[in-house]
């Protein structure tokens, strides 16, 4: 009879010490592992050679991104069994130890000696230099946005908002686009935006923002972005909503803008692609940018701080979703903007709406899965859908948070502008 999960499943309790936590189903038909759950599926032998080539996370985000690797049931729980049970590795195990060592051979009697196939073509081809250039910054953002319009319509729905959305009950019962629109409106109270407002919008993304400051505060506003695909699409909206007077949409890096200055400034999930080389150079331009008076809104992801850490991003998201992205933790984010000179005047913390937000994205690229493959190519589907979950996991979980940093260019008697109770957003 067929033995491959149980062989699989018993060397990989052997260097760990502990059952494996999921039912594993092998190309050959057998199964081993607690009956109950989600069953992690291993199609072909080609995904235990990824590992053995690059063993951790990008071996096994080869093989998920090329099918070969796969889960029955719920991903949620398969995933939170799986960072439990990863969490359980004695530290002390090394590529010498005798343990791994002896694991590895096992484990490629299991693979076979071939080595493995090519990445997947969703896999990000970076050529060498230094990260955060200006050339680099947009082959980044290319692989990440340009990769359709329709297929982030699936994804994010009407409201096409590319951040975390605002909601208002726990349970996230409203609808996706109402939440939205309150976090475009928090947005826009906390810059105090007017009629007689000039806002620039760093990272525009598709529009939104733009056009609800727009239409409902009737402020003037510069988009930018490093997405041509992002650009033609809000500029349409735009259009379509009568507010091209009101409205200019340019394909331009955040460090070239020169026609300061502008009353406000917003900065939504923009930040994490800045990177840390960077990251004083952006809080100085955004500083500059800005009139005496003006306000800063900085909608950052962060992760916590952890000494002599990498902000980089996990090797999957890296390679396969934010190429060059970066987190810092968010005392990192306020030391530069102070020393770029703003004053920061308010932080929330609104972790708990991302994990909510993710999991309805989630939803729907799974109600309309065959669409979405259709849209972009399955390996393309199945890299948001994996990197959507865990990161709806991570927020929970409070291995990483996302906050809005208000900050404000003080004037030359020090006024800042502010009302004396901040949290009214007048």
């Amino acid at each position: 009879m067929a033995d491959t999960a149980l062989r699989l499943t018993s060397l990989v309790e052997e260097l760990f010490g502990s059952p494996f936590p999921l039912r594993v189903r092998t190309w050959d038909g057998s199964e081993s592992g607690p009956p109950e759950g989600p069953v992690l599926v291993v199609r072909h032998r080609r995904a235990l050679r990824r590992l053995l080539w690059r063993p951790g996370e990008l071996g096994l985000a080869r093989g998920w991104v090329a099918g070969e690797l796969d889960v029955e049931g719920d991903l949620y729980t398969a995933m939170e069994r799986l960072v439990a049970y990863g969490a359980g590795m004695p530290g002390s195990l090394t590529p010498r130890d005798p343990k791994v060592r002896a694991g590895l051979r096992a484990l490629t009697g299991l693979a076979g000696a071939l080595p493995p196939p090519a990445p997947p073509a969703e896999e990000a081809r970076r050529r060498g230099g230094l990260s955060h250039t200006r050339r680099r910054d947009r082959a980044a953002i290319s692989h990440h946005y340009d990769v359709g319009n329709d297929f982030y319509e699936l994804v994010l729905g009407p409201s096409m908002v590319y951040s975390c959305a605002y909601w208002g009950e726990p349970d996230g019962r409203e609808s996706l686009e109402d939440a939205q629109r309150a976090k475009l409106d928090l947005v826009c109270r906390k810059l105090a935006l007017t009629e007689d407002t000039r806002l620039l919008d760093v990272g525009c993304g598709w529009g939104s923002l733009a056009i609800h400051a727009a239409r409902e505060y009737g402020a003037r506003v510069t988009g930018i972005t490093l997405s041509r695909e992002q650009a033609a699409y809000a500029r349409k909206r735009i259009a379509e909503a009568g507010l091209t007077d009101r409205i200019d949409i340019r394909v331009q890096d955040y460090r070239d803008v020169r026609d300061e200055p502008y009353d406000a400034i917003a900065s939504v999930g923009m930040a994490e692609h800045v990177g840390e080389v960077r990251y004083g150079e952006y809080a100085l331009r955004l500083h500059r940018l800005l009139r005496p008076g003006g306000r800063l809104l900085n909608h950052q992801i962060a992760r916590r701080p952890e000494p002599g850490t990498s902000y980089h991003v996990d090797a999957f998201i890296d390679r396969y979703v934010f190429p060059d992205g970066e987190l810092s933790p968010l005392g990192t984010t306020v030391a530069a903007l102070e020393e770029a000179g703003l004053e920061v005047r308010d932080v929330e913390s609104i972790r708990e709406h991302y994990g909510l937000t993710l999991r309805r994205w989630v939803g729907r690229l799974e109600a309309e899965w065959e669409r979405a493959v259709a849209l972009t190519s399955p390996g393309r589907a199945r890299v948001w859908r994996l990197y959507m979950a865990a990161s709806a996991l991570a927020f929970e979980a409070n291995r990483i948070g996302v906050n809005q940093v208000l900050a404000v260019r003080t004037g030359p008697d020090g006024a800042s502008g502010l009302p004396l109770r901040t949290r009214t957003w007048n």
